[in-house]
Formats: structure tokens, C-alpha cells, sequence
């Protein structure tokens, strides 16, 4: 779909007048009916393209093969079992993937729905870690119009008609409605967590029509936030001389995505709710043992509003109602028959049966009038069940309950309180939006982003307690029962010193006053009791082995928020992938803060946390250990998240060098952003071990850690030799950080070790590094080792971030973003694509691997934040442009909201729909830094850390800290040992 306008011309505005006639703004100027001035378009008519996606070269392909056989073997053996592997690049979806996304539905975590800019309900993921991408097609807003002397009459589906399936003749399905819908003078507006669709004299001349979807995404709000619905808004006006008689339908099929319409036993039900809210209740009976689904669809019956239902209609010849008989109705009389509310609930549906149901909203508009009709969608999910683990319950049943009432409560309250959420939403964007520094496209691009928080499979439970203990997987169960799972004598080498761990067994006795029952129904929950834990330090400290700390049961708190879960993306189906999360946490940390330190508490547990159980990698067919205490775990699981972490298995990331260090960058961060005392403390013991163990990978007691000649590492094709660029420059930012944090918690001995470590490993770095222009991607002797790595100064990024004092010399880091930005970016389409992961010195793009060649849209971001601290905004918005221009711009090839980890060269996607891009939100935290970020260089704590000559190894003798740091918080019920 690229036109060679892309790489020829920018485009630096998209005023409504360009979209919208002059005399429909003016109509619709008196209320939030009117689009935003600064928001993504486009027209209902425009073509939704097939993406293309990635392809290996031959070469590639041969570096691959026994990875891909037991890639597919892995597949193969999850898929017996009943479980989708979290990296399946075999499988594809019936759905091809196109360029029609737009604003997803609901909140944060409570499963969601994604509405295309033409309208169609798509991407469901009401199911942990499953998307269903095909639009369900009878989920409709229709439109039926028809003036006084009966001269003139309208009705239409509000979607243009250009969709597969459509247009069978004398079918009584949904091809018999009235698809009348050009689309040309329609348009779409988004401007997350809303959208508009201005329908400009279509299907009636003479009628404008606006509706405006908004949901309920508020940041600092962790109850709104966290609610299933969604509201849309209609402003009619009237521009004819004849009084219209407008009717608005709302339909909604049975479903969850999918086939899963077809299952049978769902039942509808229409109600009557409180403040003339009417409708339709949908249950759904999900499959293979997931919980039940409540859909609420309803409108607001006002002076001038009158709402009608129909509870039940099939899509086949044999249903009592079809669809063609309900449209039939609502094209000769404009609502159902008020006596549908005394229906009572539907019969059960009969498997290989659609059951639908409908809502009609209709009004009279005077001459010249205007009219407002509301309508409002829910769904209740309320209990989480992963496949090999436990059930939990989402966080919107701390204030709704667990009722399949919940949706019903959910659409009234979301009918009545929408003009609250949007007030709260405007306040929030709105001095981003006038602030005129800002490229437009920014602007717009960066809420949009956000779309991510909603529609990444996110999960948002309601606190750190699970609903019922209970392994799905009654074979694992068995296994666990018989095996015990025992971790291993694991020695780490560090600089001459050795230190052993011996972990303890574990069995199924850990799972005290655990429930294990098959009642589906049963709504009991295990609590933790609190306990205390003995945790063995290491050897040689002199005043005792071992340190007694307190679990601590977040959710007897006041500022429980819940646990927070999103994944890496659709495709790569694993929760809170850190090296990922490393990137997109700027955005929670902005907007949801308590969520964010809630996630590094999770990673924390898991850091001072090992697994035994045994692990093939298939990368190279080794096995190891699945979690290695002071590792930081790549992720927090698939099928049983906090409790089996590392659902990734291509390589074995404990050898990773990348992850300890993002998670002491990140916490520190938080810490500095935040201010948040009690949070330090909490993960403090942690961030030691992080440290602690990653001091193993300096093998030759340089100071700097060393790769180890396999992608180990976030490029996890791209093999790394000795030291590098990415992952050196991370430690000594890491060192630096730790350094930092340990003098506030009053650490003084460790801050010092770590400055010392910081100051030798430092100078280091740079002599191996530093050709004159830019840090070399490793030192080693490879065809790729002077190659220039857009994502070089990823320590720098977080350093400057946080306040600290830079690595390096300012000539020599934006000498290196100068070379970044002249060759990663500008030699790609003049800049118009982003910055390619690898290029060499040359102007040559480096083709080692897959990923060198990539431009990877989250780590463009990344660099562009980089520019942005260091003084180069220009350079920055023009590098982050090149994101926008190819990805979300008419001319680009189509990945708004679906934002993929990569593009190649040629615009073809690897793996849509990615946590990454959240990245984008490092650039505003570089152009809005906090108060506290702002006045830490005027501190500069590294300058108060003295370094006493004995100071220069680690594990040197107990701090003060560990004395404070009463509260260590272990996974108390899972099959992880918690050791410090």
C-alpha cells in the first residue's frame, strides 16, 4: 500500500475541514459531538489492505532449521495438551490481517474488543491469551429513518458494506439487512480512549449524524479504569424542513469470537433498569471449562427517547425470529413491541444456532433540531482461569461483584457516568494537545499507542490473592503429586568467589489450606495466612546465615490496586515480558503508577525465587533449570503466570545479560519518579541480587560484563561477541543506578562497592567501545563488530531518565546519536521508515540476522527519547516520525493500532499487535520530566558516595538496609522457593 508520497513528502496536519463540510462542523460545534482539532482520520470508504508478513532469507533459514524442528515439536507436544504454545509461527488465524483496526472497547484487564474504523467488532479477547481476530458480523449499529408524509425513507447498517459473507441472496441472515452505506462522505476520528464517526449526510442528506465512543481508560483512576463497557454516543441533527423520525439499532450476537456462537446453551434475557435504562442481557456458556460471559447492550430511554427490544433473533431459515424478519420490522415501524420486556429469558440455544439480540433507540428530530441518543455495551468475565494454574477474579468484581447482574449494572453506570469519564479524559489530554511545540502527529500517535493497554491481552486482577487454587491441568497436578520438584546445588562464579545455594523440595504440602476442587460454581477464596520465611543469605556474612522476613499480604492494604498482566503480544503469547516491558513501562509509570511498582514488586518475588523443574531449550537443545535464583525471569509465565515463569524457551535467560540490569534500571527509576519509600525497601534485596548475580559474567575481572557469544539478549537472533555496546552500556548504568539507590536506603557499604564497580567498569567500556564516532557493537573480531546499533545507548536512555549523572562525555553521546540518526535513520527513505536495529559503518544496513536488518518500532521511540535528553529534539521527531509516517500515516502500510515489533525493509510485519511501541511514552517522560527527576542532578547523589579503599568487592558484610527491610515479599503459595 506504499505510495511514493511516502518517502517524497511529510503531511504536518489533518484539519477537519479536509474531512468534515464546513456547515456539519458548524452543526455539530455545541457539544463533544464535534471531533478533537488534532486526531487520527480517516473515511469510512478507505480500503482496509491485507498486511504482508516478514520472511527469512535462505540463509537465515538454514541458521534456523533445528531450532524451527524443535520450535515445531514444542508446538506439537503443547498442542496435545491442550495449550497453545506461547510462540507458535505455524499456526495462522482464518482471519487475514488488515489494515481496519481503530479505538478497542472497556477498560484495562477485564478482556477486550476492538472496533475497526468502519465499525466491525473484532480482535476478542475475552479469554486469557486467546484473540479471536474476525469481526463478528451481526454486532451492528443500524440506522432507519423515515419523514413526516412518509416522501422519504432511509434505512441502513452504519458500515459500508465491503465484507466477505455479505450479499447472499435470499438469505434470512444479515445480508438481508440494507449494507447501504458508501462510506465516502463518512469519517472516523480516534483519539484513544475515544473515537468518532461523523456520518455527513449519509445515509440522509439531510441528517448529520456523530457518534462518539468513549471508554472508561482515566489515568490515576484504578477503579474506572478497570471496568468492561464502553458507551457510544449519537448526536443527531436535522437539516430538512420535515420533522424525522429517526430509530437507532443496536445488534449483538451471542459470542465471544470465533465459532463460539455456535456452542449452544446461551441464553438472552431483556430487562428494565433503573434511570430508563433498557435491554438486553446475553449469557454466554464458554467452553472447555472457561468462565461464564455476561453481554449487557443497552440504551437510555429519555422525554424524547423510547427504547424497544427484540431479546432473541437466529441468522438461520429455522429460527422463530430471523434477521431479515427483525429488520423487516424495524424498516415498516421503527421498534419492536414493548411487550419483548415481559419475555422473560430465551430458550437455550441449540448448538450449530446463532442467537442474537437487538436494542432500538428511536426519537423524533424537529426541522433544524438536534437529538441525543446513548447507548451503552458491557460484558462480565469475572474470573481469570489459566490452563495450568489458578483462577482469579478481574479487578472489576472488587466493586461489582461476581453476578452475572455485574454487565447490567455495568451498561447503567457507564450511561450515567460517561460525562464524568470524559471530563476526567479532556483534563488529562488536553495540555498535550495545546501544547504547540508539538508535531501533530505526535500527538495524536502518542494516545493512540495507548490502544495497547487494552487490547494487549491485558489482565488486571483483583489483588495479589487468587480467587481458588486450583491446577487445572489434572495431569500436572498428579505430576507435581509424585514428583518433587528439586532445585539443584546451582554454584555462580564471581570473581574468585563461589556461591553455593542449595534449594529446598518443594511438593504439593507447600499448597497448605489450598483448595483443589472441581466446583465451577463455588466462589471461595484461600487466603494466605501471613507467615515468616527463613531466607539463607550468603556465606561469610558474620552476624548470622540466615535473615527471618515477613511475607506480606497485599491485600489486607489500603493502596491495593490489584496485579497487573499484559503480554508481549498476540502473537508471542507470554505475560510481562521484562526485556519488553523495559521499553513500554514509561507509559504505566506515567499514567498508572501504583501499577507499574506493582509489577516490578512481581519481579522482585521472582528475582530472590528459583524453579527446578527441568527445561529443553530449543535454541540449542539443552536443558536447564526453568528459573534460576537471582535471575531475572524473562517473563512471568503463560499458563500459570507468578507461578510458572519463563513460558520462554528458545534460549535459557538466566545467561541472558540483559535483564538484570533493565530490572535495577527500572526500579530505580520508579524509585527516583516516585519517591515511594516503602516501595525501595520492599525490593531492595532484589536489586542486590540482581547485581550480585549478573558481577558472574565478568570473566576476566575487567569490570564489565561479558556476552557469551549466543543472542543472549532482548536481539535474541543477533549472537554477540565479548563485550557490547547494548548490554555493557546497560551495566555500568545499572552499577551506577544501584550505586544511587543504596546510599537513599542508607546501604552505604553496597553504594560504595557499586561506585567503585562503576568507576572501574566505566573508562573500560569506552576504551574497548569507542571508535571516535560511536560505541562499536561488540568487541569482538565478527563481520558485525563495528556495526552501528541504533539501540547503543539503552543505559543512557534510562540514566538520563532517572537524573543521574551521564555515562559518558556529552560530545561522545550525541556523537553516537548524531551517527544513529545519519545512518540508522536518514539512509532508510530519506527517514520515513525509523532506524534500522543494524547498520554497518559503510551505509550499509548489517544483514547478519533477521533482527539486524529490522526496524523495530518501540526501540525508534527509544532512541528518539534518547535525542530528546540529550538536546537533539529536531533529530528526535524526525527519527520517531519515520514510526508514524510508515506505520499509522494514510500513505504507510497500514499497522494503526496493531503497531508490530518490526517491519523489514519492505514494510512486511513480525508480530502485530506489541507491547514495545508503548515506548513512545519515554519520549514525553524526556519532554515532561517529573519534579524529582528534574532536581536530582543539582543533588547528584553519585558525588556524596565516597569509596573507602577496602570497598571493591561484593558481598563484603550485612547493611543497614537488609536490618530495615523487614518485609521481603515471596511467592508464599507457588512452586518457587523464595532464598535470599
Amino acid at each position: 500500500m506504499i505510495s511514493g508520497n511516502l518517502f517524497h513528502c511529510t503531511k504536518n496536519s489533518w484539519p477537519l475541514e479536509e474531512y468534515i463540510s464546513k456547515s456539519t462542523l458548524q452543526l455539530l460545534d455545541s457539544d463533544s459531538a464535534l471531533p478533537p482539532e488534532q486526531a487520527w482520520r480517516r473515511k469510512l470508504n478507505g480500503h482496509a489492505n491485507i498486511l504482508k508478513e516478514f520472511s527469512i532469507t535462505f540463509s537465515e533459514a538454514i541458521k534456523m532449521v533445528r531450532l524451527g524442528i524443535r520450535l515445531w515439536s514444542y508446538v506439537r507436544e503443547e498442542a496435545s495438551q491442550g495449550r497453545k504454545a506461547p510462540i507458535d509461527p505455524f499456526t495462522r488465524e482464518d482471519c487475514k490481517p488488515s489494515a481496519s483496526h481503530g479505538v478497542p472497547l472497556g477498560g484495562m484487564g477485564s478482556g477486550s474488543i476492538s472496533r475497526g474504523f468502519r465499525g466491525e467488532f473484532r480482535q476478542w479477547q475475552i479469554i486469557p491469551g486467546t484473540c479471536e481476530a474476525s469481526p463478528v458480523m451481526a454486532n451492528q449499529f443500524s440506522i432507519f429513518i423515515s419523514r413526516e408524509g412518509g416522501s422519504k425513507k432511509y434505512a441502513s447498517v452504519l458500515a459500508p458494506g465491503q465484507h466477505e459473507g455479505l450479499g447472499k441472496v435470499g438469505d434470512p441472515g444479515i445480508s438481508s439487512w440494507g449494507w447501504n452505506l458508501d462510506g465516502q462522505h463518512s469519517t472516523y476520528h480516534a483519539l484513544f480512549p475515544r473515537a468518532w464517526t461523523v456520518y455527513d449526510g449519509e445515509p440522509d442528506p439531510e441528517l448529520k449524524v456523530s457518534c462518539r465512543q468513549i471508554s472508561p481508560f482515566i489515568p490515576h483512576n484504578y477503579r474506572d479504569s478497570s471496568l468492561p463497557t464502553a458507551v457510544f454516543v449519537y448526536t443527531l441533527v436535522n437539516t430538512g424542513r420535515e420533522r424525522a423520525k429517526v430509530s437507532l439499532l443496536f445488534t449483538w450476537a451471542n459470542s465471544i469470537g470465533g465459532v463460539s456462537h455456535l456452542s449452544g446453551d446461551h441464553v438472552n434475557e431483556p430487562f428494565i433498569g433503573e434511570d430508563g435504562v433498557f435491554g438486553v442481557n446475553l449469557h454466554h456458556k464458554s467452553a472447555k471449562g472457561n468462565s461464564p460471559v455476561t453481554f449487557s447492550i443497552a440504551a437510555c430511554e429519555t422525554q424524547n427517547v423510547s427504547v424497544t427490544v427484540l431479546p432473541s433473533f437466529g441468522l438461520s431459515e429455522g429460527s422463530c425470529i430471523t434477521a431479515k424478519d427483525m429488520w423487516d420490522k424495524m424498516v415498516q415501524d421503527g421498534q419492536f413491541d414493548h411487550d419483548n420486556f415481559s419475555s422473560g429469558p430465551s430458550m437455550p440455544s441449540s448448538p450449530g444456532e446463532t442467537l442474537c439480540a437487538a436494542v432500538a433507540a428511536s426519537a423524533w428530530v424537529e426541522p433544524h433540531g438536534k437529538c441525543t441518543i446513548t447507548f451503552s455495551l458491557s460484558w462480565s468475565s469475572p474470573k481469570v482461569k489459566f490452563l495450568k494454574g489458578f483462577s482469579y477474579h478481574r479487578r472489576y468484581t472488587k466493586f461489582y461483584g461476581t453476578s452475572e447482574k455485574a454487565a447490567q449494572t455495568l451498561a447503567h453506570d457507564a450511561l450515567t457516568n460517561y460525562k464524568r469519564w470524559e471530563e476526567e479524559i479532556e483534563k488529562w489530554q488536553r495540555p498535550i494537545l495545546m501544547d504547540e511545540r508539538l508535531p501533530e502527529w505526535y500527538k495524536f500517535t502518542l494516545f493512540n499507542e495507548l490502544y495497547f493497554l487494552v487490547a494487549g491481552g491485558t489482565i488486571w486482577i483483583d489483588s495479589c490473592l487468587v480467587d481458588k487454587k486450583r491446577p487445572n491441568d489434572q495431569d500436572e497436578l498428579a505430576r507435581i503429586k509424585n514428583d518433587a520438584i528439586k532445585s539443584t546445588e546451582t554454584k555462580v562464579s564471581g570473581r574468585g568467589e563461589e556461591v553455593s545455594r542449595a534449594m529446598t523440595t518443594t511438593t504439593l504440602n507447600d499448597f497448605a489450606g489450598v483448595e483443589f476442587d472441581d466446583d465451577e460454581n463455588s466462589t471461595s477464596s484461600s487466603h494466605v495466612s501471613e507467615e515468616e520465611l527463613m531466607v539463607p543469605l550468603k556465606r561469610g556474612y558474620t552476624d548470622r546465615s540466615y535473615q527471618t522476613y515477613e511475607v506480606l499480604d497485599l491485600g489486607n492494604t489500603e493502596e491495593d490496586v490489584g496485579r497487573f498482566l499484559y503480554l508481549e503480544g498476540v502473537e508471542y503469547v507470554m505475560w510481562c515480558t521484562y526485556d519488553v516491558h523495559f521499553y513500554a513501562s514509561f507509559a504505566l509509570l506515567e499514567l498508572f503508577p501504583k501499577i507499574e511498582l506493582n509489577i516490578q514488586r512481581d519481579f522482585a518475588k521472582a528475582v530472590l525465587s528459583e524453579d527446578g523443574r527441568n527445561v529443553k531449550f530449543l535454541a540449542d537443545g539443552t536443558y536447564g533449570i526453568r528459573k534460576v535464583r537471582g535471575a531475572v525471569p524473562h517473563d512471568l509465565g503463560t499458563h500459570d503466570p507468578w507461578n510458572e515463569m519463563n513460558a520462554y524457551n528458545i534460549h535459557d535467560t538466566s545467561r541472558w545479560k540483559d535483564l538484570n540490569s533493565k530490572f535495577v534500571l527500572q526500579v530505580y527509576r520508579d524509585f527516583a519518579a516516585t519517591r515511594d519509600m516503602s516501595f525501595g525497601v520492599d525490593v531492595w534485596p532484589s536489586v542486590r541480587a540482581a547485581i550480585e548475580y549478573l558481577e558472574q559474567f565478568d570473566r576476566d575481572g575487567d569490570g564489565v560484563i561479558e556476552n557469551d557469544g549466543f543472542p543472549d539478549q532482548t536481539y535474541d537472533t543477533w549472537t554477540v561477541h565479548g563485550i557490547s555496546a547494548y548490554c555493557g552500556c546497560l551495566w555500568v548504568a545499572a552499577l551506577q543506578a544501584a550505586s544511587a539507590m543504596a546510599h537513599e536506603l542508607g546501604d552505604r557499604d553496597f553504594a560504595e562497592t557499586c561506585k567503585s564497580k562503576f568507576l572501574k567498569a566505566k573508562p573500560v567500556l569506552e576504551a574497548k567501545l569507542w571508535n571516535g564516532s560511536y560505541f562499536n557493537y561488540d568487541s569482538g573480531s565478527s563481520s558485525n563488530s563495528n556495526s552501528i546499533q541504533a539501540d547503543q545507548l539503552a543505559g543512557q536512555w534510562y540514566t538520563a531518565s532517572s537524573g543521574l549523572p551521564p555515562l559518558f562525555d556529552d560530545f561522545k553521546i550525541k556523537s553516537a546519536l548524531r551517527k544513529i540518526y545519519d545512518f540508522n535513520v536518514m539512509k532508510i527513505r530519506g527517514g520515513r521508515m525509523g532506524a534500522v536495529n543494524g547498520m554497518h559503518p559503510n551505509g550499509k544496513v548489517d544483514e547478519t540476522c533477521m533482527q539486524s536488518r529490522e526496524i523495530w518500532t518501540g526501540v525508534t521511540y527509544a532512541v528518539a527519547a534518547t535525542m530528546i535528553l540529550a538536546g537533539m529534539e529536531e533529530e528526535a521527531f524526525k527519527t520517531a516520525e519515520g514510526i508514524f509516517l510508515a506505520g499509522w500515516s494514510e500513505e504507510g502500510f497500514g499497522y494503526w493500532f496493531q503497531t508490530p515489533e518490526a517491519w523489514s525493509m519492505d514494510g512486511n510485519f513480525r508480530s502485530l499487535v506489541y507491547m514495545r511501541p508503548l515506548s513512545i511514552w519515554g519520549m514525553q517522560w524526556a519532554l515532561s520530566l517529573p519534579k524529582s527527576i528534574l532536581e536530582a542532578p543539582k543533588i547528584n547523589v553519585m558525588d556524596r558516595i565516597h569509596v573507602s579503599a577496602s570497598n571493591t568487592k561484593f558481598f563484603h558484610h550485612e547493611t543497614s538496609v537488609r536490618r530495615m527491610a523487614t518485609k521481603a515479599k515471596c511467592f508464599g503459595d507457588s512452586a518457587l522457593n523464595c532464598a535470599f
